[in-house]
């Protein structure tokens, strides 16, 4: 058996493919590794792929217990700091199961260049949705998962091409990108930046009859940035806000869009984890090393 595990915003998501369960960042704290055994047994785990922060410390997938300091540069960044995903990651590095950590999209990244103008891409468990969507779609795939905040990816050819992070372009509901009035209020020490982005999504930045439509609008806009680069890529929409903008993205972009749930990310990673345990060498363009 298989298990994927996706540090959300919110959220971290359990999955073996048959069964799936959530608990809070909150509730994160107190996660004991014996916690998997509501997914099946513990000596029937084979393989777990493993998310943390932004993972950007490190950029193949890569066995946990090789993996220093989480796999992220610092802890500071942008984000939710909450000590939950922390919790899981050192309760299943200390427990001896095996286990690979996904990286996220960094400078570091074997992704197109140009997308290195931005520090960060995205993390880690985006790629997990992204592997999802290449499975069911093709190779050739725009992924967009939109929710507490929004980050689209492209797939080419089977290999990610690059990313644009929550922070740069479209808002979900709770984060999103620092506008000109965000920087002046950070230059007035009103705020920090990490709490300006944490409250840039449209929950606080628009009028309730106008989220979800906003949220659509930028969502497609992203979708069809990324279609400029393969303009025949099937286009996907994962997270909880996913099939409440879908049919406007698909009345914006004019073509059909593959939707899917918050569920997504663990059970693609659960994908992930079957196939390097069963000895892929790469995912999606992202080494693999044991």
């Amino acid at each position: 058996m298989f298990i994927g595990i996706d540090h959300g915003t919110t959220a971290m998501r359990f999955s073996c493919g048959e069964a799936e369960f959530k608990i809070s960042r909150e509730e994160a704290r107190y996660f004991s590794a014996d916690d998997l055994a509501r997914l099946c047994p513990l000596n029937e785990i084979e393989g777990i792929a493993v998310c943390y922060s932004m993972g950007d410390g490190i950029i193949a997938i890569t066995d946990i217990r090789r993996v220093e300091n989480r796999g992220v540069v610092s802890q500071e960044g942008a984000g939710k700091h909450i000590g939950g995903g922390t919790r899981v990651y050192d309760a299943i590095r200390e427990s001896g199961l095996p286990a690979i950590v996904i990286p996220g999209l960094h400078r570091r990244s074997p992704t197109d260049p140009r997308f290195k103008a931005y520090s960060h891409q995205t993390s880690p468990e985006k790629i997990g949705i992204a592997y999802q969507a290449v499975h069911d779609l093709g190779d050739d795939v725009v992924v967009c998962d939109a929710s507490s905040n929004t980050v689209t990816l492209l797939v080419t050819g089977g290999r990610i091409t690059g990313a644009f992070d929550a922070c740069i372009f479209a808002p979900g509901t709770q984060q999103g990108a620092l506008d000109v009035n965000a920087i002046r209020r950070i230059d007035r020490r009103e705020t920090t930046a990490n709490d300006a982005f944490l409250h840039a999504g449209v929950d606080y930045t628009m009028d309730a009859d106008l989220r979800m439509g906003t949220m659509a609008m930028f969502a497609a806009m992203e979708s069809a940035a990324m279609l400029l680069l393969n303009p025949g890529a099937k286009v996907a929409l994962a997270g909880s806000m996913a099939p409440i903008i879908a049919p406007e993205v698909e009345a914006l972009l004019s073509r059909k869009v593959a939707v899917y749930d918050e569920w997504c990310a663990a059970r693609g990673l659960v994908r992930i984890a079957r196939d390097v345990f069963s000895g892929a060498s790469e995912i999606l363009g992202l080494a693999v090393e044991r």
